[in-house]
């Protein structure tokens, strides 16, 4: 239904990255239970897809903040924030949400958990070929469990962390997108996985007994990815309500889009890629000094001049690099176009200079 209703590209790319995670999950977890003796290696695949999830989930908050906000400017979304203390447990520390450092570093701390999770699972892969990985000796310091673990813990936290900082930021302007049920969605999924298998693997060896041709674990294993096969159908039907596609529906008598785009546009994850370039650029000009990414320099809309200055828009990609909004399919508006994007109305010379630089 979003694949037919696809006017939205730029949040509805990510909705659909979402939405794969219930088949993603179920079919990995069937292949696991069929081949069950491949399963460490089922497993790891399978987890590696939540970091896809995540940063599609802040990408899609992104938009959402960023088409809420006042007159659709992005900026308009943090502009008037005050600072304030970060969440529990760094609240003795205090941020200003309109410094280009804390709009990157935010972004990144969810993108880093999809460069870690697919590379821990590659590694957790190599490890278990290998023989080192020994899932069956708990964490020991002697094999790889523990450290994969520990690196996979500390990753998932940052990113948690980090979109729980930005929701709480933005709460209000994504008032009525029903945040909370769209996170709860994909969390719910990776908790019950989680929690599910800790609990099958404290049954192995007391309830769950070995038979003649199935270890404990083997039996372990497999009844949790059948109950993930059976789980995922319900996750699907709470997505389907999270993400509703009524609210993209196409204007009567407009044709239904063709599938293959927006397929194709949800598997190629190359603004995943340039969010991550763009970040990491952004560091390191911080740490060299340059001055527009200390957030130093100004934009005026109205002598046509734009010196460079990383603020909320161009931070989160809803702007290019001179300051032009970006249209819903992602290209930015020409730079002569200053008409208002919440009415679509050109503004004149005199609403212009009431109203102040139109981002």
């Amino acid at each position: 239904m979003h694949c037919r209703n696809y006017t939205n590209p730029r949040q509805q790319r990510q909705i659909l990255r979402i939405l794969y995670m219930p088949p993603v999950y179920a079919v990995i977890s069937f292949l696991s239970y069929r081949f069950f003796r491949d399963y460490t290696y089922y497993s790891f695949v399978e987890v590696a897809y939540e970091a896809v999830t995540l940063s599609a989930f802040l990408l899609l908050l992104i938009e959402y903040v960023a088409e809420s906000a006042t007159g659709s400017d992005a900026e308009n979304a943090i502009a008037r924030k005050e600072k304030q203390r970060l969440l529990m447990p760094f609240c003795c520390w205090r941020y200003r949400p309109t410094k280009a450092y804390f709009m990157y570093t935010v972004k990144w701390s969810v993108l880093q958990y999809v460069i870690i999770r697919p590379l821990v699972s590659i590694i957790g892969i190599i490890c278990q070929a290998k023989g080192i990985l020994c899932e069956s000796e708990g964490f020991s310091v002697h094999y790889a469990k523990v450290y994969l673990e520990s690196i996979d813990f500390v990753s998932i936290s940052i990113a948690l962390y980090g979109l729980l900082l930005f929701y709480s930021l933005t709460k209000q302007e994504l008032e009525g997108r029903r945040p909370l049920a769209k996170f709860l969605s994909i969390k719910l999924i990776v908790m019950f996985t989680f929690y599910q298998s800790f609990v099958f693997s404290a049954l192995e060896g007391r309830v769950i007994k070995p038979t003649t041709y199935w270890t404990s674990t083997n039996i372990s294993n497999g009844l949790n990815a059948l109950a993930i096969c059976i789980e995922m159908i319900f996750f699907a039907v709470l997505m389907f309500w999270a993400y509703t596609p009524n609210e993209y529906k196409r204007k009567p008598g407009e044709p239904a889009t063709g599938i293959l785009k927006p397929l194709w546009d949800s598997v190629n994850y190359t603004d995943f890629a340039v969010e991550i370039i763009g970040s990491s650029r952004f560091f390191i000009d911080y740490i060299r000094g340059k001055p527009t990414a200390h957030g130093h320099g100004h934009r005026s809309h109205l002598d046509g001049h734009y010196p460079t200055r990383t603020d909320f828009g161009t931070a989160f990609g809803v702007e290019d690099g001179q300051g032009h909004p970006r249209s819903r399919g992602g290209r930015a508006k020409p730079a002569g176009d200053t008409t208002n994007r919440h009415e679509d109305v050109p503004l004149t010379p005199t609403a212009r200079a009431t109203h102040g630089p139109v981002s």
